[in-house]
Protein backbone atom coordinates (compact mmCIF):
# COMPACT_ATOMS: atom_id res chain seq x y z
CA UNK A 1 0.00 0.00 0.00
CA UNK A 2 0.74 3.62 -0.42
CA UNK A 3 2.38 4.68 2.90
CA UNK A 4 0.60 8.49 3.98
CA UNK A 5 3.46 10.02 4.91
CA UNK A 6 2.86 14.06 5.42
CA UNK A 7 6.80 14.60 3.33
CA UNK A 8 8.40 11.39 3.35
CA UNK A 9 9.34 8.30 5.59
CA UNK A 10 12.26 10.04 7.43
CA UNK A 11 11.22 13.05 7.86
CA UNK A 12 7.83 11.99 8.93
CA UNK A 13 9.88 9.30 12.09
CA UNK A 14 12.72 11.35 12.95
CA UNK A 15 10.36 14.70 13.75
CA UNK A 16 6.45 13.79 13.91
CA UNK A 17 6.32 9.69 14.92
CA UNK A 18 9.72 9.27 16.69
CA UNK A 19 9.46 11.85 19.70
CA UNK A 20 7.22 9.09 22.10
CA UNK A 21 9.64 6.78 21.13
CA UNK A 22 13.01 8.17 21.56
CA UNK A 23 11.80 9.92 24.97
CA UNK A 24 10.41 6.96 26.46
CA UNK A 25 13.69 5.08 26.03
CA UNK A 26 15.37 7.75 27.09
CA UNK A 27 13.64 7.85 30.30
CA UNK A 28 14.14 3.83 30.49
CA UNK A 29 17.71 4.19 30.44
CA UNK A 30 18.44 7.69 32.36
CA UNK A 31 15.59 7.87 34.41
CA UNK A 32 18.52 9.05 37.48
CA UNK A 33 20.47 11.18 35.51
CA UNK A 34 17.54 13.21 33.97
CA UNK A 35 16.10 13.53 37.83
CA UNK A 36 19.74 14.87 38.24
CA UNK A 37 19.60 17.57 35.51
CA UNK A 38 15.78 18.86 36.98
CA UNK A 39 17.99 18.84 40.71
CA UNK A 40 21.06 20.68 39.42
CA UNK A 41 20.10 22.36 36.35
CA UNK A 42 16.26 23.29 36.32
CA UNK A 43 16.64 26.64 34.81
CA UNK A 44 17.80 24.61 31.50
CA UNK A 45 15.57 22.05 31.32
CA UNK A 46 12.82 24.68 31.75
CA UNK A 47 14.54 26.84 28.78
CA UNK A 48 14.90 23.86 26.64
CA UNK A 49 11.43 22.26 27.61
CA UNK A 50 9.15 24.74 28.40
CA UNK A 51 10.47 27.82 26.21
CA UNK A 52 11.96 26.11 23.29
CA UNK A 53 9.39 23.59 23.01
CA UNK A 54 6.13 24.29 24.28
CA UNK A 55 6.32 27.98 24.01
CA UNK A 56 7.63 27.77 20.91
CA UNK A 57 5.09 25.69 18.70
CA UNK A 58 2.63 28.30 19.68
CA UNK A 59 4.15 30.96 17.59
CA UNK A 60 4.88 28.59 14.77
CA UNK A 61 1.16 28.94 14.37
CA UNK A 62 2.27 32.25 12.73
CA UNK A 63 3.55 30.87 9.65
CA UNK A 64 0.13 29.24 8.96
CA UNK A 65 -1.79 32.13 9.65
CA UNK A 66 -0.72 35.88 10.86
CA UNK A 67 2.72 35.34 8.52
CA UNK A 68 0.77 34.53 5.24
CA UNK A 69 0.09 37.68 2.82
CA UNK A 70 -3.63 38.09 2.51
CA UNK A 71 -4.72 35.32 5.02
CA UNK A 72 -6.06 38.01 7.35
CA UNK A 73 -8.39 39.70 4.71
CA UNK A 74 -9.53 36.59 4.34
CA UNK A 75 -11.07 36.17 7.41
CA UNK A 76 -10.59 39.47 9.72
CA UNK A 77 -13.30 38.39 11.90
CA UNK A 78 -11.32 35.21 12.75
CA UNK A 79 -8.05 36.43 13.08
CA UNK A 80 -8.48 39.52 14.74
CA UNK A 81 -11.94 38.84 17.16
CA UNK A 82 -10.10 35.62 18.21
CA UNK A 83 -7.04 37.04 20.28
CA UNK A 84 -9.49 40.03 21.35
CA UNK A 85 -11.85 37.32 22.84
CA UNK A 86 -9.08 35.37 24.14
CA UNK A 87 -8.17 38.29 26.49
CA UNK A 88 -11.57 39.56 27.12
CA UNK A 89 -11.96 35.74 28.09
CA UNK A 90 -9.36 35.73 30.29
CA UNK A 91 -10.28 38.84 31.92
CA UNK A 92 -13.84 37.33 32.64
CA UNK A 93 -12.44 34.11 34.26
CA UNK A 94 -9.56 36.08 36.47
CA UNK A 95 -12.84 37.87 38.04
CA UNK A 96 -13.69 34.25 39.27
CA UNK A 97 -9.99 33.89 40.91
CA UNK A 98 -6.83 33.00 40.03
CA UNK A 99 -7.39 29.35 40.18
CA UNK A 100 -10.47 29.25 38.24
CA UNK A 101 -8.35 31.01 35.72
CA UNK A 102 -6.02 28.73 35.69
CA UNK A 103 -8.43 25.58 35.74
CA UNK A 104 -10.12 26.47 32.58
CA UNK A 105 -7.02 27.22 30.44
CA UNK A 106 -5.55 23.95 32.08
CA UNK A 107 -8.87 22.15 30.51
CA UNK A 108 -8.86 24.01 26.77
CA UNK A 109 -4.98 23.08 26.96
CA UNK A 110 -5.90 19.59 27.12
CA UNK A 111 -8.81 19.82 24.97
CA UNK A 112 -5.93 21.04 22.80
CA UNK A 113 -3.69 17.96 23.36
CA UNK A 114 -5.62 15.13 22.50
CA UNK A 115 -7.17 17.10 19.56
CA UNK A 116 -3.67 16.78 17.89
CA UNK A 117 -3.54 13.67 17.96
CA UNK A 118 -6.82 13.11 16.18
CA UNK A 119 -5.85 15.34 13.68
CA UNK A 120 -2.32 13.94 13.40
CA UNK A 121 -4.12 10.12 13.38
CA UNK A 122 -6.98 11.66 10.41
CA UNK A 123 -4.14 12.72 8.31
CA UNK A 124 -2.47 9.29 8.32
CA UNK A 125 -5.68 8.14 7.82
CA UNK A 126 -6.57 10.46 4.69
CA UNK A 127 -6.02 7.30 1.86
CA UNK A 128 -8.69 5.13 4.01
CA UNK A 129 -12.36 4.11 3.45
CA UNK A 130 -14.69 5.98 6.60
CA UNK A 131 -15.61 2.18 7.85
CA UNK A 132 -15.44 0.45 11.28
CA UNK A 133 -11.59 0.41 11.13
CA UNK A 134 -11.53 3.78 11.07
CA UNK A 135 -13.71 4.19 13.63
CA UNK A 136 -11.62 2.22 15.88
CA UNK A 137 -8.95 3.89 15.08
CA UNK A 138 -10.61 7.18 16.29
CA UNK A 139 -11.86 5.77 19.45
CA UNK A 140 -8.22 4.24 20.60
CA UNK A 141 -6.93 7.42 20.20
CA UNK A 142 -9.51 9.07 22.38
CA UNK A 143 -8.67 6.82 25.02
CA UNK A 144 -5.38 6.74 24.86
CA UNK A 145 -5.33 10.37 25.32
CA UNK A 146 -8.75 10.80 27.75
CA UNK A 147 -7.93 7.86 30.03
CA UNK A 148 -4.96 9.35 31.61
CA UNK A 149 -6.86 12.42 31.66
CA UNK A 150 -9.55 11.13 34.07
CA UNK A 151 -6.81 9.00 35.95
CA UNK A 152 -5.44 12.18 36.68
CA UNK A 153 -8.27 14.24 37.52
CA UNK A 154 -8.88 11.11 40.09
CA UNK A 155 -5.82 10.69 41.33
CA UNK A 156 -3.38 13.34 42.75
CA UNK A 157 -0.31 13.87 40.81
CA UNK A 158 3.34 14.99 41.60
CA UNK A 159 3.26 17.37 38.66
CA UNK A 160 0.40 20.03 37.12
CA UNK A 161 -0.36 21.64 33.77
CA UNK A 162 -0.29 25.01 34.83
CA UNK A 163 -0.54 25.61 38.35
CA UNK A 164 -1.05 23.63 41.80
CA UNK A 165 -4.18 22.40 42.42
CA UNK A 166 -5.89 23.11 39.16
CA UNK A 167 -7.82 19.83 39.20
CA UNK A 168 -8.52 19.43 42.72
CA UNK A 169 -11.80 20.34 42.29
CA UNK A 170 -12.36 17.14 40.37
CA UNK A 171 -11.21 14.85 43.34
CA UNK A 172 -14.41 15.03 45.18
CA UNK A 173 -16.32 13.01 42.08
CA UNK A 174 -17.45 9.17 42.66
CA UNK A 175 -14.29 6.82 42.42
CA UNK A 176 -14.80 5.91 38.56
CA UNK A 177 -11.19 4.88 38.04
CA UNK A 178 -11.83 0.55 37.87
CA UNK A 179 -14.18 0.92 35.78
CA UNK A 180 -12.26 3.51 32.73
CA UNK A 181 -9.59 0.98 33.25
CA UNK A 182 -11.44 -1.16 32.21
CA UNK A 183 -12.62 0.07 29.21
CA UNK A 184 -9.34 1.70 28.12
CA UNK A 185 -7.85 -1.57 28.19
CA UNK A 186 -10.92 -3.09 26.43
CA UNK A 187 -10.77 -0.58 23.71
CA UNK A 188 -6.84 -1.20 23.72
CA UNK A 189 -6.78 -4.89 23.23
CA UNK A 190 -9.27 -4.12 20.24
CA UNK A 191 -8.00 -2.04 18.40
CA UNK A 192 -4.58 -4.14 18.68
CA UNK A 193 -6.33 -7.00 17.56
CA UNK A 194 -7.83 -5.20 15.06
CA UNK A 195 -4.14 -3.97 13.40
CA UNK A 196 -3.43 -7.29 13.90
CA UNK A 197 -6.22 -9.12 12.04
CA UNK A 198 -5.94 -6.32 9.46
CA UNK A 199 -2.11 -7.22 8.79
CA UNK A 200 -2.93 -11.16 8.35
CA UNK A 201 -5.35 -10.02 5.70
CA UNK A 202 -4.45 -7.15 3.43
CA UNK A 203 -0.85 -8.04 3.82
CA UNK A 204 -0.13 -4.54 4.73
CA UNK A 205 -0.10 -1.81 7.55
CA UNK A 206 -0.20 1.87 7.42
CA UNK A 207 2.88 2.50 8.89
CA UNK A 208 2.76 6.15 9.98
CA UNK A 209 -0.85 5.59 11.33
CA UNK A 210 0.25 2.54 13.67
CA UNK A 211 2.88 4.34 14.54
CA UNK A 212 1.42 7.28 15.96
CA UNK A 213 -1.57 5.75 17.71
CA UNK A 214 1.11 3.66 19.57
CA UNK A 215 2.72 6.70 20.54
CA UNK A 216 0.20 7.99 21.59
CA UNK A 217 -1.01 5.28 24.02
CA UNK A 218 2.57 5.10 25.00
CA UNK A 219 3.48 8.95 26.17
CA UNK A 220 0.50 9.48 27.44
CA UNK A 221 0.33 6.40 29.98
CA UNK A 222 3.77 6.32 30.87
CA UNK A 223 4.02 10.27 31.43
CA UNK A 224 1.08 10.37 33.41
CA UNK A 225 -0.15 7.47 34.89
CA UNK A 226 2.53 5.22 35.27
CA UNK A 227 5.62 7.68 36.15
CA UNK A 228 4.66 10.12 38.72
CA UNK A 229 6.71 12.66 38.07
CA UNK A 230 7.12 16.49 36.96
CA UNK A 231 10.04 16.36 34.68
CA UNK A 232 9.24 13.30 33.37
CA UNK A 233 5.48 13.87 32.58
CA UNK A 234 7.34 17.76 31.14
CA UNK A 235 9.37 15.64 28.76
CA UNK A 236 6.87 13.36 27.46
CA UNK A 237 4.34 15.72 27.62
CA UNK A 238 6.01 18.47 25.56
CA UNK A 239 8.54 17.68 23.49
CA UNK A 240 6.10 14.64 21.52
CA UNK A 241 3.18 17.52 21.39
CA UNK A 242 5.38 20.25 20.13
CA UNK A 243 8.28 18.79 18.11
CA UNK A 244 5.71 17.08 15.95
CA UNK A 245 3.60 20.52 15.47
CA UNK A 246 6.28 22.55 14.46
CA UNK A 247 7.21 20.06 12.06
CA UNK A 248 4.25 19.83 10.22
CA UNK A 249 3.43 23.89 9.86
CA UNK A 250 7.20 23.94 8.16
CA UNK A 251 6.42 20.90 6.19
CA UNK A 252 3.08 22.09 5.19
CA UNK A 253 2.95 25.64 5.03
CA UNK A 254 6.54 26.30 4.05
CA UNK A 255 8.44 23.23 2.37
CA UNK A 256 4.99 21.77 0.68
CA UNK A 257 4.11 25.21 -0.56
CA UNK A 258 4.12 26.77 -4.29
CA UNK A 259 6.60 29.40 -4.62
CA UNK A 260 3.29 31.35 -5.58
CA UNK A 261 2.30 31.01 -2.47
CA UNK A 262 4.60 31.86 0.22
CA UNK A 263 5.23 35.41 -1.18
CA UNK A 264 7.87 37.06 1.29
CA UNK A 265 8.62 33.48 2.78
CA UNK A 266 10.83 32.03 0.04
CA UNK A 267 13.34 32.84 2.27
CA UNK A 268 12.58 29.80 4.79
CA UNK A 269 12.69 27.21 2.36
CA UNK A 270 16.44 26.38 2.27
CA UNK A 271 18.53 25.17 5.10
CA UNK A 272 19.43 28.73 6.71
CA UNK A 273 16.03 29.17 6.00
CA UNK A 274 15.30 26.53 8.65
CA UNK A 275 17.24 27.89 10.98
CA UNK A 276 15.49 31.21 10.57
CA UNK A 277 12.03 29.64 11.34
CA UNK A 278 13.56 28.03 14.01
CA UNK A 279 15.07 31.27 15.25
CA UNK A 280 11.95 32.83 14.54
CA UNK A 281 9.70 30.86 16.77
CA UNK A 282 12.63 30.60 19.44
CA UNK A 283 12.89 34.71 19.98
CA UNK A 284 8.80 35.06 20.18
CA UNK A 285 9.03 32.45 22.97
CA UNK A 286 11.88 33.71 24.81
CA UNK A 287 10.24 37.42 24.73
CA UNK A 288 7.10 35.88 25.82
CA UNK A 289 7.90 33.75 28.79
CA UNK A 290 10.62 36.81 29.26
CA UNK A 291 8.12 39.04 30.34
CA UNK A 292 5.92 36.33 32.19
CA UNK A 293 9.07 35.73 34.52
CA UNK A 294 9.93 39.67 35.30
CA UNK A 295 6.02 40.76 35.57
CA UNK A 296 4.15 37.41 37.21
CA UNK A 297 6.00 34.44 37.73
CA UNK A 298 9.67 35.56 39.55
CA UNK A 299 10.70 31.79 39.38
CA UNK A 300 13.79 31.40 37.09
CA UNK A 301 15.18 35.62 37.02
CA UNK A 302 13.45 38.65 38.22
CA UNK A 303 14.54 42.02 37.35
CA UNK A 304 12.51 43.30 40.58
CA UNK A 305 9.42 44.65 38.39
CA UNK A 306 6.93 46.01 40.91
CA UNK A 307 3.27 46.15 39.22
CA UNK A 308 0.32 46.64 41.52
CA UNK A 309 -2.05 43.75 41.57
CA UNK A 310 -5.00 45.24 40.60
CA UNK A 311 -3.40 45.50 37.39
CA UNK A 312 -3.04 41.37 37.09
CA UNK A 313 -6.18 40.97 36.22
CA UNK A 314 -5.71 42.48 32.65
CA UNK A 315 -1.54 41.44 32.60
CA UNK A 316 -2.05 37.69 32.83
CA UNK A 317 -5.14 37.43 30.75
CA UNK A 318 -3.12 39.66 28.09
CA UNK A 319 -0.16 37.41 28.25
CA UNK A 320 -2.36 34.41 27.73
CA UNK A 321 -3.69 36.25 24.66
CA UNK A 322 -0.96 34.10 22.21
CA UNK A 323 -1.52 30.40 23.72
CA UNK A 324 -5.39 30.70 24.01
CA UNK A 325 -5.54 32.00 20.76
CA UNK A 326 -3.19 29.45 19.69
CA UNK A 327 -5.92 26.73 21.20
CA UNK A 328 -8.94 28.33 19.99
CA UNK A 329 -7.82 29.04 15.90
CA UNK A 330 -6.73 25.71 15.88
CA UNK A 331 -9.94 24.56 16.16
CA UNK A 332 -10.77 26.39 12.73
CA UNK A 333 -7.09 26.30 10.41
CA UNK A 334 -6.53 22.94 9.81
CA UNK A 335 -10.57 22.05 8.25
CA UNK A 336 -10.68 21.29 4.95
CA UNK A 337 -11.97 24.19 2.89
CA UNK A 338 -15.54 23.30 1.52
CA UNK A 339 -15.95 22.21 -2.32
CA UNK A 340 -18.17 24.67 -4.46
CA UNK A 341 -20.17 22.50 -6.43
Amino acid sequence: MKQPWIHNAKTDWWFILSPPFVILLIIFLFQKQIQGLENHYSFYTWLFLIVFVDVAHVYSTLFKTYFVKGEIQKNKLLYLGIPALSWVLGIVLFQFGNLTFWSVLALIAVFHFIRQQYGFMRIYARFEPNNLSKKIDEVAVYSATIFPMLYWFRTPRAFTWFVNNEFDWLQNLPNYIPLITVIYFVILIVWLFKTVIEVFKTKNINIPKTALITGTFLSWYFGIVYFNNDLLFTFLNVVSHGIPYIALIYIREIQQKENSMLNGMLIFKSFSGIVLFIGVILGFAFVEEFLWETLVWNEHFSLNVMISEKWFQFLVPLLVVPQLTHYLLDGFIWRKPKKVS
